[in-house]
């Protein structure tokens, strides 16, 4: 059965991106077959895996909007990372999407050709609680939250777990909430694990283990069109690399996911 992940915060800067990318390559390092699907309209996941959305003449945008069939869009990348890529044209989908019965099943539907081809499929979801995150969460098996460890960084975290229900309850009972993932994360600073706390206490949701550093690797590696997994050994990669295993393990055999503990 082919795992779906949401990566879904209607918070920008978050990491979303950087967590699909990585999380993507280090999936396939682990011999899994990966798609990663670009469901922002600003195409920077496309721009982070070495495509120019600008150049681009098939992507999501005409496979929701105008039946194009999905394989078409699709394209390969150096991670090993299959890609579903974004154009700004998809700023439009919303609209287009709006008018039609069934709305939030479209991208279910687009995606069901491709199951049988891919492990996991993980898609970065666009920062906002819209069409297109709803199609997201409801094509999904699970769903992850990034969340930048900042004081503001967890507004609206309520509201995203209340369209989390919601979708259960309505599109696809079936989802489930993997928890959060720390990004951004200073661990020298008593303010990241603060915020970690709070997070946890005020939502009761978990916090995946390893939390995600802060490192200029990462800036670095979506200039160059790559993901931070591809590039000389750091830290970033490395947390990014437990994350996989740890996900990996879940999935393969239902192994109970690895928590930080802020307090600990």
């Amino acid at each position: 059965m082919t795992t779906i992940l949401a990566v879904a915060n209607q918070k920008g800067g978050v990491a979303k991106t950087t967590t699909v990318a990585s999380l993507g390559a280090a999936l396939v390092a682990l011999g899994r077959r990966v798609l990663v699907v670009d469901l922002d309209p600003q195409g920077s996941l496309t721009f982070s895996l070495g495509h120019n959305p600008d150049k681009l003449e098939t992507s999501i945008h005409e496979v929701l909007t105008a039946g194009v069939p999905v394989g078409d869009a699709v394209l390969g990348t150096d991670e090993g990372v299959d890609l579903l890529p974004a154009t700004i044209d998809l700023a439009g989908a919303e609209a287009l999407l709006l008018m039609r019965p069934g709305r939030e099943y479209t991208l279910k539907r687009a995606l069901a050709p491709l199951l049988e081809n891919y492990d996991v499929i993980v898609l970065d979801c666009p920062p906002s609680l819209g069409v297109l995150t709803l199609n997201g969460l409801t094509a999904a098996t699970s769903v992850l939250i990034p969340l930048q460890c900042e004081t503001l960084a967890h507004r609206g975290v309520g509201q995203l777990l209340r369209t989390v229900s919601e979708v259960q309850q309505i599109t696809n009972p079936d989802l489930t909430l993997l928890g959060a993932l720390a990004t951004l994360y200073d661990a020298r600073t008593t303010h990241s694990r603060d915020v970690l706390a709070d997070v946890s206490g005020r939502y009761d949701i978990p916090v995946l283990a390893p939390p995600i550093p802060r490192t200029v690797r990462f800036a670095e590696a979506s200039a160059s069109g790559t993901s931070v997994i591809a590039g000389r050994k750091n830290k970033g990669a490395q947390a990014y690399r437990d994350l996989a295993d740890n996900l990996a393990a879940h999935w393969t055999d239902g192994t109970p996911l690895a928590t930080y503990d802020a307090d600990a």
